[in-house]
């Protein structure tokens, strides 16, 4: 197998030729066909998530297809193709896996950081955690929805019955959430970085009432808000943006410093959230949306080998959408 290799924080992935993996019990292996390009990995590839497994392979947001299968595995069979999403193992036991959240279990695996993940022609996964993808006729195109569209998905659950809703930062997870949210009823105001006319155009193009930069105010108060940009300061930006009783909510696992802001902006009972990870019951319920809501989403393809490059346009913004690579 090729894999491209993350082995010191703030270096370039290398290039590797390794013997094809060999799944453990309850594990399936996937024969990678499309891997997208997440922020996420950008923060572990950069240092800003601490202490990531190296040497590690990234990538989380995986459709491939199974060639081979551990013993023990049931349900799954060899040419089914799946995603693998950020969530790859939880211990089962713990308080919050015994009650619904999985997503904060105290001793999880994450695909790409703790376990290798889909930069690469083979990845292991376990067998509990991937989605079968009947419906899947474009991987690249479906790969996006393994992390951006499921924290988006969790995300807007989080904002709750928001009829104005925020999205700051209209990437990867903000284009797919904004055909949901319309497919919903709902009127997207699209908050970009300022002067960005193309990110802007996209967002309109999707159905968003309005689109500007993040240094703007909606002409009217919003419901809630979405910041899916890591930036801090969009977070008092934000709460300025949202009436009384609204929310505004993190949906990124990495951000700038916060800065100090007036308690004035956060009183009337305004909420600030985050959203951390995803459990198997978001991917299932958003899997089962995509085909009814007609979500399509906008990609830029690259080969395995140009992971790299796929990196330093995502951290410049150099595309619209989401980066896939494609083994």
């Amino acid at each position: 197998m090729k894999a491209m290799v993350l082995h010191q924080t703030g270096q370039p992935l290398r290039l590797e030729v390794r013997p094809d993996p060999m799944p453990s019990p309850g594990e399936v292996r996937v024969k990678v066909e499309a891997c997208a390009v997440c922020r996420t990995d950008l923060h572990v590839v950069d240092g800003e998530l601490p202490d990531p497994r190296t040497p590690i392979v990234p990538g989380h947001e995986i459709v491939g297809i199974i060639d081979r299968i551990g013993k023990g595995v049931t349900g799954l069979g060899i040419g089914t193709r799946v995603g693998i999403a950020w969530l790859g193992h939880t211990c089962g036991h713990c308080s919050y896996c015994t009650s619904g959240h999985e997503n904060l279990c105290d001793e999880p695996a994450f695909t790409g950081y703790s376990r290798d993940g889909g930069f690469a022609t083979h990845v292991l996964a376990d067998a509990a955690f991937v989605f079968p993808l009947p419906r899947c006729e474009d991987p690249a195109a479906t790969a996006p929805l393994m992390c951006a569209g499921l924290i988006g998905w969790r995300c807007l659950r989080m904002a709750g019955d928001a009829q104005r809703l925020g999205l700051y930062g209209f990437g990867a997870a903000a284009h797919i959430l904004a055909q949901v949210a319309r497919w919903q009823g709902r009127d997207i105001f699209a908050f970009t970085r300022p002067g960005d006319v193309n990110a802007q155009k996209l967002a309109l193009s999707l159905g968003a009432a309005w689109a500007g930069g993040s240094d703007e105010l909606p002409a009217q108060p919003l419901d809630a808000a979405i910041i899916f940009a890591p930036v801090g300061a969009l977070v008092p930006q934000a709460l300025r943006a949202v009436r009384k009783g609204g929310k505004v909510v993190c949906g990124g696992i990495h951000m700038s410093d916060i800065p100090q802001f007036p308690y004035r902006i956060l009183w009337e009972e305004r909420q600030l959230l985050s959203v951390a990870n995803l459990t198997r019951a978001d991917a299932e319920t958003f899997l089962e949306i995509v085909p009814k809501a007609g979500i399509r989403t906008t990609v830029t393809t690259y080969a395995l080998e140009q992971a790299n490059e796929a990196l330093a346009d995502l951290r410049a913004g150099r595309f619209q959408g989401a980066a896939v690579l494609v083994p």
